[in-house]
């Protein structure tokens, strides 16, 4: 795989360099609520037009379906980027039409553009090769070269993600190195104790990677809404909880599993709950009460772990030398249910562990929280890739970039 490295000391000076990156932030409106994804491929960005490349930076957000939709308008984002890279950055208001081959053909040496969402052409997500195909053709005649930096789309079969690269020279920028990287750490000569902390709503979303983390994993801890189907499969009631009945075989399977490996599998033991999920908008409090894990009401549902699963996971945490977090504990945007995700994130700090933050819901509820991301090892763009690479599959759009 090629890096950005080895592409800027051939020379880009005056080429036309399409960099696909995430863009994929959050909006409140048009207002960004989290531009981390945007500060991570800062650097990719600013190393080529230092070099003197024409850049062309290129991003789906959302999920439009195929066609224009104001609601998932690059825009914000364009104009973020232009802030912090302290230059104007040109916005085209389409992704291969007049729009964008104007203002490609309008960059200057040293300049930045954004094209809009690459998602309002359907033939970037197409399942038909050579619908996606074609769309790829479209990208390629804006562009003389390649860098691929946008992580939280390489476990995607995408037109800009996987085919582009295949039609022009193509280089890894320096966030997909750094992730790749990190991944590594977790899959390769694993530093241990090697805790895993898991959450997030839905336990099918997770199933692959605990399956092949029983075999890598020595302690994996569960929170959030699916640790209620976990709770289910060792025979407690759940009262209202989160739960995906449909999933307790499976859950029932890899307990045993990890029974028989030696795997501690570590499930909450008190949580706060209250009789319906909380209104994230007005934020009111809601005066949750705390009960065992294992004698929820019938009539309540959890929404973050107790003090005691809190004080237990901390200490869990506290001896490992690497732990992967992916998911919160609880609805962290509530201030009422926050304290689970909090606790595991000060716990990753407090630790001497290499900590990863695998991306998505995680990664915002530590901004969100007021953490330091510096604070963490590494604190990636991508919750799905992570994930899926974690499963061992084989990433679409890494495959792509390999020479």
């Amino acid at each position: 795989m090629k890096t950005i490295d080895e592409l800027l000391d051939e020379g880009v000076a005056g080429k036309r360099v399409f960099v696909r990156a995430d863009l994929n932030v959050p909006l409140d409106g048009t207002t960004i609520t989290d531009d981390g994804r945007i500060r991570a491929v800062l650097p990719t960005v600013a190393k080529l037009a230092e070099a003197g490349a024409r850049v062309i930076v290129a991003s789906h957000l959302g999920r439009p379906k195929g066609a224009p939709d104001p609601a998932f308008s690059l825009a914000p984002a364009a104009a973020r980027l232009g802030e912090l890279l302290g230059a104007d950055v040109a916005f085209a208001t389409d992704t291969v039409g007049d729009s964008a081959k104007a203002v490609v053909a309008a960059l200057g040496d040293g300049q930045v553009a954004v094209i809009e969402n690459l998602r309002f052409n359907a033939g970037e997500t197409s399942k038909d090769d050579a619908e996606r195909g074609a769309f790829a053709d479209r990208l390629a005649e804006l562009a003389d070269l390649y860098v691929g930096d946008g992580f939280g789309a390489v476990h995607r079969k995408h037109a800009s993600v996987f085919d582009l690269p295949a039609r022009l020279p193509h280089a890894a920028g320096g966030l997909i190195a750094t992730e790749v990287g990190v991944l590594k750490k977790l899959t390769e000569d694993v530093k241990r104790p090697y805790a895993v902390v898991l959450g997030g709503a839905k336990v099918s979303d997770k199933l692959g990677v605990i399956d092949h983390l029983l075999e890598k994993a020595d302690r994996i801890l569960i929170g959030g809404g699916m640790a209620y189907t976990f709770l289910k499969a060792q025979g407690h009631e759940v009262g209202a909880s989160l739960l995906q009945e449909d999933q307790i075989p499976a859950v029932q399977e890899y307990l045993k599993r990890a029974d028989e490996r030696g795997v501690e599998f570590v499930l909450p033991v008190d949580v706060l709950v209250a009789p319906s999920f909380p209104d994230l908008k007005a934020k009111a409090p809601t005066n949750p009460a705390t009960v065992a894990a294992d004698a929820i009401p019938a009539d309540a549902m959890g929404l973050d772990n107790g003090p005691q699963t809190n004080e237990l996971y901390a200490s869990k945490l506290a001896d490992a030398a690497t732990v992967f977090w992916n998911g919160p504990m609880g609805v962290f945007e509530h201030p009422d249910y926050a304290e689970g995700t909090r606790a595991v994130a000060q716990a990753l700090i407090d630790s001497d562990a290499f900590t990863v933050v695998g991306g998505g819901d995680s990664a915002a509820a530590v901004r969100i929280l007021g953490f330091d991301e510096n604070a963490f090892g590494h604190i990636s763009t991508g919750g799905g890739a992570s994930l899926e690479y974690l499963e061992g599959k084989t990433l679409p759009g890494l495959a792509a970039l390999e020479d």
